[in-house]
């Protein structure tokens, strides 16, 4: 396509060109952009207990030992956790402790 084309604003492309856009591009818009991981949030004890599937004070018990803090907010009563991070940082742990014995 010409340079004439693509100075062109959308609005003033006729019907021809701009199909011929759309099938340059194969029907995608150009978009550059890198897709960033969702991060998956939980919050409460109740959503940690979810993520290691286990009882409300065994939960409690993790958020105490301090192993996970790196994935820990907390706002006066208000516990937000990032699962995934928490994840990773209970099973650097074990693998530790794993190893180290």
């Amino acid at each position: 396509m010409s340079n004439e084309v693509l100075a062109k604003p959308l609005w003033q492309l006729t019907t021809g060109e701009f199909l011929s856009l759309l099938k340059e591009n194969n029907g995608e818009p150009e978009v550059n952009q890198e897709e960033k991981p969702q991060k998956h949030y939980v919050y409460g004890l109740r959503g940690l207990a979810k993520v290691f599937d286990c009882s409300l004070p065994t939960a409690n018990r993790i958020k105490k030992s301090g192993k996970i803090n790196g994935a820990i907010t907390q706002i006066g009563r208000k516990i937000i956790i990032d699962a995934d991070m928490a994840l990773q940082l209970a099973s650097g742990e074990k693998k530790k402790k794993r190893w180290g014995s």
